[in-house]
């Protein structure tokens, strides 16, 4: 009971922390902190294949697999904002 309630407090207080710093970032850092998200997600997945390809539980399984979707969602989604912003930089022809 105790790792739980010390698990569910670092979450809660991961939330409050990663809150506080995405709102202070300003505006023209977000293109080159999206590239170091994209990856830390890309470790994320890489994470998730491990956990997923180790067959250790059923439960494991299907945790690992969902982590590999969302990731890799993740992942996708990152490159295309990216991929936009730094269209917006570009001069027009």
């Amino acid at each position: 009971m105790e790792m739980l309630i010390s698990g569910i407090t670092i979450f809660v207080l991961a939330i409050f922390v990663g809150f506080e710093i995405i709102t202070k970032i300003p505006p023209t850092l977000h293109t080159p902190l999206m590239s170091g998200a994209n990856a830390i997600s890309g470790i994320t997945l890489v994470g998730a294949i491990l956990s997923a390809g180790s067959q250790q539980t059923l439960v494991t399984t299907v945790l690992g697999g969902l982590a590999v979707v969302f990731a890799t969602i993740n992942v996708v989604g990152g490159f295309m904002v990216t991929n936009r912003m730094l269209e917006m930089f570009k001069k027009k022809s």
